[in-house]
């Protein structure tokens, strides 16, 4: 029996890889100047420069978990089509929609006896989540049943690796991950930190450099200490509307590591909110996070 993959928008994937996955977006949504707005509508193109744009401006931008609701209609449209879900959910440590999809699983389940619903906390972001989907969608494709599929899923999750830097350390501040006095002398001194996501699926320094090239750099040569087997993989890059940024490291890694394939896209508006313009985010499967 097949099963159908369902995440949410912070999965940051392509439109292309959307479609070829089959795969399920559930929207988050995030609201600027009262009006509420979709982080992923089907079929509709995002302007993520005009968002970025925005977001230099230091607009304020507010966010919101994943609606019950949707969730609701997107499980309960699957499970009526006579299909099994494996649900692959935003990090559990960066958002509380893990928990609205896992309420409202315990909701609906026992009215569809005959079907199956697993949820995986993927303890991933942006495209680390979007890597953590293209894998399920592989092991799907190689015949692996729901089970077995949630379970390599859950053996494997502490090797998908997140290496980012940001470029402004405002939005870091006005989230609350970074004290106001750290950030000024930060920006006075071109200092740019060196983040992770770690095994507890949240956001952590590993360090910090001055200089935007060179803190990229620092993230290629970390990718080399911590990569596995990463001629054969594909690499996915996630940026905050810094696409030469992006381009460089696509370029370099390709160089270095002669990797299999790289993917660039953009970083959705709810992590983009708190990440800022400028964030870049390499992904790759590692012996470690």
């Amino acid at each position: 029996m097949s099963f159908t993959i369902i995440t949410d928008s912070c999965v940051n994937l392509t439109a292309k890889q959307i479609s070829d996955f089959s795969v399920k977006i559930v929207p988050l949504t995030y609201t600027v100047a009262g009006t509420e707005y979709l982080g992923y509508s089907e079929g509709q193109e995002t302007d993520y420069k005009a968002f970025y744009d925005l977001l230099r401006t230091k607009e304020q931008v507010k966010t919101s978990l994943v609606s019950y609701d949707r969730v609701e209609e997107a499980l309960k449209s699957t499970l009526e089509a006579g299909q099994d879900i494996l649900y692959i959910s935003f990090s559990s440590a960066l958002s509380g929609s893990c928990q609205v999809v896992r309420n409202c699983i315990d909701d609906i389940k026992d009215n569809y006896p005959d079907r199956k619903i697993i949820l995986v906390d993927s303890l991933c972001a942006s495209m680390g989540q979007g890597l953590f989907v293209k894998y399920a969608v592989e092991k799907r494709s190689e015949g692996l049943n729901l089970e077995q599929t949630a379970q390599w899923l859950e053996e494997n999750k502490l090797k998908f690796v997140h290496l980012f830097t940001v470029d402004d350390l405002f939005f870091l501040k006005r989230g609350g991950r970074l004290s106001g006095t750290v950030a000024i002398v930060g920006t006075i001194l071109n200092i740019k930190p060196l983040l992770h996501v770690n095994n507890e699926g949240k956001l952590v320094s590993t360090g910090k450099t001055r200089g935007r090239k060179t803190s990229i750099d620092q993230l290629i040569l970390r990718m080399g200490e911590i990569g596995e087997n990463l001629e054969n993989q594909d690499i996915f890059i996630s940026h905050g509307d810094c696409y030469e940024d992006a381009l460089y490291a696509k370029e370099k890694i390709e160089a270095l590591y002669n990797v299999k394939s790289v993917t660039i896209n953009f970083i959705d508006q709810v992590i983009g909110s708190h990440s800022g313009p400028g964030t870049l985010a390499i992904f790759f499967m590692g012996k470690e996070r």
